[in-house]
């Protein structure tokens, strides 16, 4: 009898607690948006020529920027989250200060880019193309970095900074230098 008693007593009081909560969202629903703010729909008037664009501080929230041609753009401090962007062109792309959480760049062109002080963790880089591109400063996951580092070549043309050498690659632990082509 007791242990039921105690029972209800907790059922009550998680009930008091979430009661709140509940006419809360009741009354005034989360939208959509204020969980993914980019709005879905402009994803088709990004099927223009983006080359060069000035992409500053725009935000991608799940948007599919496969093939898209970013080269030379500015994408400084942009701000895209489980987005892909497989087999795009970001070749000589401003993209300093870019946050890219869970972005796919499979098989993209990241040629001379500046990725400079770039968060991206959970991005995946299977594929891509990074000769010249600068890392310095860059937050990424352990398992990325050291693939990254299997095939970094090249200096970027406007920093002057090696990719090996931004990507940190002689400082990983278990890391293997690509041994020279004969």
């Amino acid at each position: 009898m007791v242990s039921i008693f105690s029972s209800l007593h907790k059922s009550f009081k998680r009930l008091f607690i979430f009661l709140p909560l509940i006419v809360g969202l009741l009354i005034n629903p989360i939208s959509a948006n204020a969980l993914y703010p980019s709005d879905p729909s402009s994803v088709d008037g990004l099927k223009e020529d983006l080359h060069g664009a000035d992409l500053q501080n725009n935000e991608f929230v799940k948007y599919d920027l496969s093939y898209q041609d970013l080269g030379e753009a500015n994408l400084q401090g942009a701000y895209m989250s489980v987005t892909t962007a497989q087999n795009s062109s970001f070749k000589s792309a401003n993209m300093k200060d870019l946050i890219a959480y869970a972005v796919r760049f499979d098989n993209a062109d990241l040629s001379d880019a500046n990725l400079t002080n770039g968060e991206l963790m959970k991005s995946v880089f299977d594929g891509a193309i990074i000769d010249g591109a600068d890392f310095t400063d860059a937050n990424l996951d352990l398992s990325q970095r050291k693939s990254l580092c299997e095939r970094a070549s090249g200096t970027n043309p406007q920093t002057g900074v090696n990719t090996i050498d931004s990507l940190e690659c002689t400082g990983l632990k278990g890391y293997m230098p690509p041994k020279p082509k004969a």
